[in-house]
C-alpha cells in the first residue's frame, strides 16, 4: 500500500479533506461536504444513500472499478431502495457488498470518504452551486500537483538550491561577524531566508508551518513553478544587495519590486497576489 498524501479543498468557506495513495484516485470527505447542509453530516449521508438512483449509481461505479464487488447483495439493496422503510449507511454498504468507492475512516481525520467520482455526485445532490466551488478548487489542486511532479518544477527547485548557496555565502561574508555565537549565526541565516519568504509568500516559515501542520516539508516544497523561478532570482539579487551594504528594509523594497516585475511577466497576475510590503515588514518584526 502506498503512502497516504493528505490535502484540503477550500470551497465557499468549507474545508474538505482529501487523500490519495497514487495521485490518480483521490478520496474526498463526504462528511465535510455534508456539513455545508447540516450539523449532522452522518444523517445527510444516510439520507442520500436511501435513494434508488444513488444505489444504482454506486453499484455501477463498483462494477466498473471493483472486481470483488458482490452483485447479488447489490441487487437486494437496489430492489429495496426508495421505500419508506429502507435505510442505508456507508458501513452497511461496504460490509455487505465489499465496496471500495466509499471508505469509513476512524481516528483524528476520520469520517466517510468517497472516490472523487462519487464525491462530486454527492456534492451535486447537496447543492449544484456548492459542487462548482468544490470542482474549482479541486482543479486548482490538481494543477498545482501536476506542476510539483513535473520535471520543470524539480529543475527549478534545484536551481533555487544552487542560488541558496550564493545567498548564504553572501550572508556569511557580510552579515556574520566572527564574535557571533552559533545560535546568533543560525538566526541570521533564518532571518534572511524569511525575508525572501515574506517578500514572495507573505509569511515566515514558522507562520506557514503553524497554518499547515499536517503538510510535509516547507512552503518552498509546495511552491508553484513560477514562484520557484522567482525565488531563485531573489536569492541571487539579495546576495548582491547584501554585498552593496544595503539594510534589510531597503533590500525588502527592492526585492519586492523584482518579485512583482517577474511574476507579472511569468503569470500576468495582479499585484494583489503578492503581500503588501507593509504587511511583510510587520511580519518580519513579529519574529
Amino acid at each position: 500500500m502506498g503512502k497516504i498524501i493528505k490535502d484540503t479543498i477550500h470551497a465557499n468557506g468549507i474545508d474538505i479533506g482529501i487523500y490519495t495513495q497514487d495521485f490518480e484516485n483521490e478520496f474526498i470527505s463526504l462528511t465535510d461536504i455534508a456539513r455545508y447542509k447540516s450539523d449532522d453530516p452522518t444523517a445527510v449521508i444516510q439520507n442520500w444513500m436511501r435513494n434508488r438512483d444513488v444505489i444504482e449509481f454506486l453499484g455501477l461505479w463498483e462494477r466498473l472499478h471493483n472486481p470483488d464487488f458482490k452483485p447479488l447483495e447489490f441487487e437486494g439493496f437496489r430492489k429495496q431502495a426508495g421505500a419508506n422503510a429502507f435505510t442505508m449507511s456507508p458501513k452497511k454498504w461496504i460490509e455487505a457488498t465489499d465496496a471500495v468507492g466509499i471508505v469509513s475512516k476512524a481516528g483524528r481525520y476520520g469520517g466517510t470518504y468517497a472516490h472523487s467520482d462519487i464525491a462530486m455526485s454527492f456534492a451535486t445532490w447537496i447543492s449544484p452551486e456548492f459542487q462548482l466551488y468544490i470542482m474549482k478548487d479541486y482543479r486548482r489542486l490538481k494543477t498545482d500537483e501536476n506542476s510539483r511532479l513535473s520535471l520543470n518544477w524539480n529543475l527549478n527547485r534545484e536551481i533555487s538550491k544552487l542560488n541558496y548557496r550564493i545567498h548564504t555565502d553572501a550572508i556569511k561574508e557580510k552579515l556574520i561577524p566572527p564574535e557571533l555565537t552559533p545560535a546568533q549565526v543560525a538566526y541570521t541565516y533564518a532571518n534572511e531566508a524569511d525575508l525572501l519568504n515574506v517578500v514572495l509568500f507573505g509569511k515566515t516559515a514558522r507562520q506557514w508551518k503553524n497554518e499547515n501542520p499536517t503538510v510535509k516539508g516547507n512552503m518552498r516544497d509546495v511552491a508553484t513553478l513560477n514562484q520557484l523561478l522567482v525565488l531563485a532570482n531573489l536569492e541571487s539579487y539579495n546576495a548582491v544587495l547584501i554585498s552593496q551594504g544595503k539594510n534589510q528594509k531597503e533590500r525588502m523594497e527592492l526585492l519586492r519590486q523584482l518579485a512583482v516585475q517577474q511574476l507579472q511577466t511569468l503569470e500576468m497576475i495582479s499585484l494583489n497576489t503578492l503581500p503588501k510590503l507593509e504587511d511583510g515588514i510587520n511580519k518580519m518584526q513579529e519574529k
